[in-house]
């Protein structure tokens, strides 16, 4: 070892602090980015542990709801976003909107109304002539105005009507429970067999929440007995006996069942005006007419031919499900009132309206299951509803002509042909009704639609041939609509 002396040089002042700064400033940015990152996913857990609250539990009771709370407004303090869309189905289409300058009556102070249907398809009122419905008849629109819509058009102020046109039209629940509180039951038949004008002070407003929703629960629910005994008929034809749809319906069932209480085809049975769905044969158009034709029902005589014919209503419900939509287990639910995120909630969209209204309607009901575009799909749309008003023309043509040529014909021919046009009639003019009076045009189950349109011009050209003597024999099978669209998945 060399015995150099070495000369101790000092370090300048912080020298070695720096070293020492320069060692520990890696474990402290350690700590920090640690304390961060422990901080961050605490708050993660709350807020995942908080959504999932969210979600589990949607809203916070604020009101008591009971079997009488029948405003809907007292349902919106707990379920507000819900309420926000009920009170937005008074939003009118500006498409379909007119003023109301001839009220039928001083207390009819709407501002506006729907366009006449009557005006739009004046054949309507070839086919209804000599009922209350060749008066006035009107395109629908929001929920919000369904009462007040029946009570002010001129079939219900200038003719006797039976209360139980309001099983369709008012918050049932409120106008059973005003008749009688204790029984329910009989409420309801009271309302049924009462007139019109009478029952009708009972009801405060349209369908409200109550009539869809279990106030304990908020599940879904039935509360109109005609769909409950219509239903339990359906499915008897099944195999399944006693069917209670409010025990045995799944929630996705419901989704369409509360809607099919009201959009549906009915009639008024016996001297109760009992409100009745001819489903015991089935959901079709032909199991509608073998019903009626099996129990002698008709609602008016035709005033010009003098036939015994049937109105159809709005069998939206009988159509859909015969549509590839339910096919596949779509519920008009899915499609007029699709599911939207309120944070961390989903909740269904309470404005109830056509998908096609805008773009971002389609999106919510179209393209959760297309894989298309908006413009693709409105395409699609107006293509099947134009092809469906093509065979409605043609449809209307034939029963036009028939009607035609029996005023013409019946004081000519015997009883027994005069017969035959008129059962050829009652036949073609409910099934060109049923298919107008079903509010999608042509839609909800295209293939069916255009085949029910097809039968009623066959039927109108056979009842023609028979005023001629031709004996035109019709015969239609179970599978006779079994006509179903192939949906065509877009690109992925």
């Amino acid at each position: 070892m060399s015995n150099e002396e070495f000369e101790v040089v000092p370090l300048p002042d912080g020298a070695g602090a720096s070293t020492a700064t320069k060692k520990t400033w890696p474990a402290v940015v350690v700590l920090v980015v640690v304390a961060l990152a422990a901080a961050f996913i605490t708050w993660l857990f709350m807020d995942i542990m908080d959504k999932k609250q969210e979600a589990a539990h949607p809203w916070s009771p604020v009101a008591e709801i009971t079997d009488t709370t029948f405003d809907p407004a007292v349902w919106g303090e707990n379920w507000p976003k819900q309420y926000e869309g009920y009170m937005a189905t008074s939003e009118m289409d500006p498409n379909n909107k007119v003023a109301n300058t001839d009220p039928s009556v001083p207390e009819d102070t709407r501002e506006f109304k729907t366009r006449s249907k009557l005006a739009i398809e004046p054949r309507l009122v070839s086919i209804w002539k000599g009922y209350a419905f060749s008066v006035e008849y009107n395109e629908p629109r929001g929920h919000a105005y369904m009462l007040d819509d029946q009570k002010y058009v001129k079939r219900m102020t200038d003719f006797n009507q039976p209360g139980a046109c309001l099983n369709c039209h008012s918050s049932v629940p409120e106008v059973v429970n005003a008749l009688n509180p204790d029984d329910p039951a009989d409420g309801w038949a009271q309302m049924n067999k009462l007139p019109y004008s009478e029952v009708v002070q009972h009801a405060g407003g349209p369908i409200g929440c109550i009539d869809c929703h279990d106030p304990a629960t908020m599940k879904l629910r039935v509360t109109r007995p005609a769909f409950i005994e219509g239903i339990r008929a359906v499915k008897a034809l099944e195999g399944i006996e006693d069917y209670d749809v409010n025990r045995d319906a799944t929630n996705q069932e419901m989704r369409s069942f509360v809607c099919g209480q009201c959009h549906v085809e009915y009639y008024f049975k016996g001297e109760g005006k009992t409100l009745t769905f001819p489903w015991t044969k089935g959901l079709t158009v032909d199991d509608a007419i073998a019903y009626y034709d099996e129990i002698g029902f008709s609602d008016f005589e035709h005033a010009t031919t003098g036939a015994k014919v049937i109105k159809a209503q709005h069998p939206d419900f009988e159509t859909w499900s015969q549509g590839i939509h339910a096919d596949n287990g779509v519920t008009c639910a899915d499609c007029h009132m699709p599911y939207k995120r309120d944070g961390a909630a989903k909740i269904s969209d309470h404005q109830v309206r056509s998908p096609m209204l805008d773009n971002a309607s389609i999106n919510a009901a179209c393209l959760t299951c297309h894989h298309s575009s908006e413009d693709e799909m409105r395409g699609r749309v107006e293509t099947i509803q134009n092809r469906w008003g093509d065979a409605k023309d043609v449809a209307f043509t034939a029963v036009q002509g028939l009607l035609d040529d029996l005023e013409q014909m019946k004081g000519s021919v015997d009883q027994a042909t005069l017969e035959k046009a008129y059962d050829f009639q009652r036949k073609a003019q409910f099934m060109v009704d049923y298919s107008v009076s079903e509010n999608s045009r042509g839609f909800h189950a295209p293939g069916y639609s255009l085949a029910v349109l097809n039968a009623a011009t066959d039927y109108a050209r056979a009842g023609q041939l028979a005023l001629r003597g031709v004996d035109v024999d019709i015969q239609r099978t179970p599978d006779s609509y079994d006509i179903k669209p192939v949906d065509r998945p877009g690109p992925k």
